[in-house]
């Protein structure tokens, strides 16, 4: 019996593990929680584990009712700062959300009365570095790229998986509309004259990116102008910097060297001066009144209304003690 439900254990942690891997290489955050100490009654063991999706979605267990959709919710959050957290679920005579640092502690009434404790670990996907062209430079920068941790992407047209060897993905046009949604990128051409105006213009379809052009002063200006005589907006034109990689120009691999390393301290300047916002309450979540208890308002059964204002419930038992004296809960919610 144990030792069936080990191997029941090992192949969830499987399911786990290739989850996260298919989001890291797809680009889309998730998040691992797992839970580290549990003290009875409850239904979760230390170890147990949970992939949260960017969807909302939890894949696992890491508990019942009581911390599901806190979990949910102090994932989401935490996907969106970047930020690992403890959370603590504990038994008291009165509802209260504490939040210290990265610890928030959930006290409630709920009838259980058992104690978990989880960590939420936020995975975020790596930037994205699109290379287009197929010169040395090109393929300098895919291998730096991903040494330096980057998500890679060559791209040229008729290019096969082998002519980019070490990248994550290859595509073989100027098509970038399967990067749309990167939110994190990163384009430096690098066609050393060949199609410098079409790639530029190509890297220049995708709203988020950052686009630098490999070339010297005067060939950067040339591809400029002709993408305006193409009537590409000025606001686009502006986003273009040129030239990249070439404050000491020498070999193709140092040219991708400074270039790269240019790409590396933009986002970092850019990260200093976009923090991240505190965390804030999520749409979809609602806190039980009565209980404190996390809910997810998208499927909750149990709701009343008090003073225009929808109130979710958890179960039945705390929407009728709710109804029975809402100021008293409503009182110790506002404290």
């Amino acid at each position: 019996m144990g030792g069936a439900a080990w191997r029941g254990g090992d192949r969830i942690n499987d399911r786990l593990v290739s989850l996260l891997a298919e989001n890291a290489a797809s680009g889309r955050p998730c998040a691992l929680a797992t839970v580290v100490r549990t003290e009875s009654p409850t239904s979760a063991h230390p170890g147990d584990k949970a992939v949260i999706t960017a969807d909302g979605e939890l894949h696992g267990w890491v508990g019942g009712s009581c911390s599901d959709a806190l979990v949910r919710r102090e994932a989401l959050v935490a996907m969106s700062d970047g930020l690992p957290r403890l959370v603590r679920i504990r038994p008291d005579v009165e509802a209260l959300e504490t939040r210290v640092g990265g610890e928030l502690t959930v006290a409630t009434t709920c009838p259980s009365g058992g104690t978990l404790d989880i960590f939420i670990d936020p995975h975020l996907p790596k930037p994205l570095l699109v290379v287009i062209g197929e010169s040395p430079a090109a393929r300098t920068l895919i291998e730096l790229g991903r040494v330096v941790g980057y998500r890679t992407c060559g791209v040229h047209p008729g290019a096969h998986r082998a002519d980019f060897s070490a990248a994550d993905r290859v595509l073989d046009s100027l098509d970038l509309g399967a990067l749309a949604d990167e939110k994190d990128c990163w384009v430096v051409v690098a066609t050393m004259g060949h199609y410098d105006d079409d790639a530029v213009q190509a890297a220049l379809t995708l709203p988020a990116a950052d686009v630098a052009l490999v070339a010297s002063v005067r060939r950067s200006a040339s591809v400029v102008d002709t993408l305006r005589s193409r009537g590409v907006p000025e606001a686009q034109l502006a986003r273009v910097r040129a030239p990249a990689g070439q404050r000491r120009a020498g070999a193709q691999e140092e040219i991708a060297l400074h270039a790269l390393a240019e790409v590396v301290a933009l986002r970092h300047e850019h990260m200093t001066a976009n923090p991240v916002a505190p965390p804030v309450a999520l749409a979809g979540f609602a806190v039980d009144p009565v209980c404190g208890m996390t809910v997810d308002t998208t499927s909750a059964t149990h709701t009343a209304t008090h003073d225009d204002e929808t109130y979710f419930f958890c179960c039945a038992g705390c929407r009728e003690q709710f109804l029975a004296d809402p100021a008293r809960f409503l009182r110790a919610t506002a404290g």
